[in-house]
């Protein structure tokens, strides 16, 4: 089963472009999606038990995974931020199973994992590859940490192992309205021109995927793969930060460029250089919303926020994330803050909360 997909990647690779071949391209990338979903959910039950270390428990208000080829100083990087020992040697391939350390950063609880090498083959089922995916797809935030004297050789191999477990990094949902039908046919209407996609090349991925009935719309100029990944359904999208680890080995001068590069923060775990950027960065990223509570008659407690994703920030998550049961209760709640006009405000369960909100909940 590798083999074919490997066969057929590298076949793609060696296709040449025009709109003859661009409906056939698009099959065979929907034949090598279709393969490689079952390396991400194997068929069948029986087989071995669950790799041991790897059901990581979630704990904390935000998850991150550190990626990484061995030997790049992600063990390294993890003990000195979290103080956690994960067993570190100078040889490659030591961290076996995961290690969870959790850090504290402004208020917020972070879960820090050591994703074990990840190497080219993990999604092909090779090195324990495939349970460190399942983890890697449940983190809020990725970061890939690379070697600063051989960085990008190792930056496309990881990619594109988390490309093919159906993570996608740093992007967000390609903007396709897909929709089955029972009857009708194909139904193909862009709102742009597409430079990729004709009613052909869709009618083709689809019936690959038995699909004959469907109206699809298509936002933006989409590729094959844009496609693809709306049908196959099972894609996280994930922010990813690259970590340039052993920056005490370069020039000043080549420090300055990598400064420029998009998602990049140079560090040396080893001597602990510019960690303050790297959580900063990570903060930034993770986008978490902090809310502080205030019993009646108290100052509010800024000592242990109540932390929420970004997505989910109503009166209403917030009480679901204190107790299932305080949202009978709820009556109303008086928020401080920058998400409302006055301090403070009465506000029903709908209302969205902002970052360092102070909320008071009434109960009935």
């Amino acid at each position: 089963m590798t083999l074919i997909s490997s066969h057929l990647a590298s076949f793609m690779a060696r296709t040449q472009k025009n709109k003859a071949t661009a409906h056939h391209l698009g099959l065979l990338k929907a034949r090598l999606a279709k393969l490689r979903r079952e390396l991400i959910t194997p068929k069948g039950g029986g087989g071995g038990g669950p790799g041991e270390g790897f059901d990581v428990a979630k704990t904390g208000d935000a998850r991150i995974g550190f990626v990484g080829f061995p030997s790049v100083g992600k063990s390294t990087l993890l003990s000195n931020l979290a103080g956690v020992y994960s067993e570190v040697a100078a040889y490659e391939f030591t961290t076996l199973t995961t290690v969870p350390g959790v850090i504290r950063y402004k208020g917020a609880k972070i879960q820090l994992l050591d994703l074990p090498g990840i190497i080219e083959g993990a999604k092909d089922g090779k090195g324990r590859g495939r349970q460190v995916i399942a983890v890697a797809r449940t983190c809020n935030l990725i970061l890939i940490v690379l070697d600063v004297l051989k960085p990008l050789g190792h930056k496309k191999i990881i990619e594109n192992e988390l490309e093919g477990f159906g993570i996608r990094l740093n992007s967000k949902p390609p903007n396709i309205g897909f929709k089955k039908k029972d009857k009708g046919g194909i139904n193909l209407t862009a709102t742009c021109p597409q430079s990729e996609l004709d009613a052909e090349t869709v009618k083709s991925i689809l019936a690959e995927y038995k699909i004959h009935n469907a109206d699809v719309t298509l936002r933006s100029d989409a590729t094959a793969d844009d496609l693809i990944d709306v049908v196959e359904g099972n894609r996280v999208y994930i922010p990813c930060i690259y970590v340039l680890n052993k920056i005490d080995q370069i020039s000043i001068e080549e420090l300055d460029i990598i400064y420029k590069v998009p998602h990049c923060v140079p560090i040396s775990a080893h001597h602990r250089w510019n960690f303050d950027d790297l959580l900063e960065k990570i903060w930034d990223y993770l986008k978490l919303v902090r809310i502080y509570t205030k019993p009646k008659g108290q100052l509010p407690d800024y000592t242990s926020p109540v932390v929420l994703p970004y997505s989910r920030t109503t009166v209403e998550d917030f009480c679901m994330k204190i107790h299932k049961n305080l949202i009978k209760e709820f009556k109303y709640a008086l928020v401080w803050g920058l998400s409302v006009k006055h301090n403070p405000q009465k506000v029903g369960k709908d209302h969205t909360l902002e970052d360092e909100d102070v909320i008071q909940i009434v109960k009935k």
